[in-house]
């Protein structure tokens, strides 16, 4: 199986209402995959407790049978919708792919 893992970064918002509503569309968005993506296995997303932190905003585990699961994952045209949108909300990236 692969695991990928992504962190996200959220940018400045006006407010940190402004910024839960972000957080909560994304999740929603994420969480959503699910049922449109048959190759995406399992899908977690975790919103960082503090929501004005220096650290990251919000974390992605999701897992795939292979990498090939994961490449038609990542051009699907629901994940590109999610990544549409997280080209608007966010200033920072960083992704794990592994194997186990």
């Amino acid at each position: 199986m692969i695991n990928h893992v992504v962190l996200f970064k959220l940018k400045q918002f006006a407010s940190t209402s402004d910024k839960q509503q972000a957080l909560d569309k994304f999740e929603a968005m994420l969480l959503n995959l699910q049922n449109h993506i048959p190759q995406l296995k399992h899908i977690e997303v975790g919103k960082h407790h503090k929501i004005d932190s220096p650290s990251y905003d919000l974390c992605l585990i999701s897992y795939f049978d292979s990498i090939e699961d994961l490449n038609i994952y990542q051009v699907h045209p629901e994940h590109v919708k999610v990544v549409d949108y997280v080209k608007q909300i966010t200033i920072e990236r960083a992704a794990v792919d592994f194997e186990f």
